[in-house]
């Protein structure tokens, strides 16, 4: 007889707690996705990202750990946004809000018209969300870096304007949490998102702006960050 389907979970570097395998057995039952053919995508520190299959074609599964995060620097970004003021220090709160966090600013990305995923549910500390990219997930920036540079910059650009003008700044930006989708920038990683509000707010996007163009120019296409800054 094969492994049940908890014992399935186990197997994925070991990276799964009860509580997780509990809601993760429960948004399978609901056809989010099929448990037994998750792939892994890649095993961080604080979360683990999935690929897989369900009612809403692939997706990409995104499972906080609740035992290694960062809770201190999750609570330093929610502390100033008025949609989680009342968490408190409380570790698995923390790590729920964080999750449902970057379900609302990925919905906030796409009414800002910003490339960006859309999510489907989030549960706990797990969000599903679309995956990015046809037959497999798109590769992200520091692993393939767009033939047309200009191009790609520019619409990068484009977007943290747009979301700019929204009301938020992503305020963890890299070619680590950018998508490399044929040729075209796609964002990710959007828990770090928040609001003009917050007093870090302007210092978040100086400093998204600055690793992004330094990126670029050590990969040959020269951009100056202080002129991109003044012109937002």
């Amino acid at each position: 007889m094969g492994k049940t389907t908890p014992e399935r979970f186990r197997v994925y570097k070991n990276v799964f707690d009860n509580f997780t395998l509990r809601t993760l057995f429960d948004l399978s039952t609901k056809k989010y996705f099929t448990m037994e053919n998750l792939v892994p995508i890649s095993i961080g520190k604080e979360a683990n990202v999935f690929w897989g299959q369900g009612k809403y074609g692939d997706v990409v599964l995104k499972i906080y750990r609740l035992q290694s995060c960062d809770f201190n620097k999750m609570y330093d970004y929610m502390r100033y946004d008025p949609r989680f003021s009342e968490i408190s220090g409380h570790s698995r709160k923390v790590v729920f809000a964080w999750a449902q966090r970057e379900y609302r600013n990925l919905l906030n990305a796409r009414e800002a018209r910003i490339s960006a995923p859309t999510p489907f549910m989030v549960k706990n500390n797990v969000l599903i969300m679309e995956m990015v990219g046809k037959i497999r997930p798109a590769p992200k920036l520091k692993d393939a870096f767009p033939k047309k540079p200009k191009e790609f910059f520019d619409k990068l650009v484009s977007d943290i304007k747009k979301f700019y003008k929204f009301g938020y700044v992503h305020g963890d930006l890299s070619q680590f949490n950018i998508l490399n989708n044929k040729g075209k920038p796609v964002m990710i990683d959007m828990s770090q998102a928040t609001p003009l509000s917050n007093p870090n707010a302007m210092p978040f996007m100086k400093r998204d702006i600055k690793i992004i163009c330094k990126f670029f120019t050590k990969n040959g296409y020269e951009v100056d960050s202080e002129k991109i800054i003044k012109n937002l």
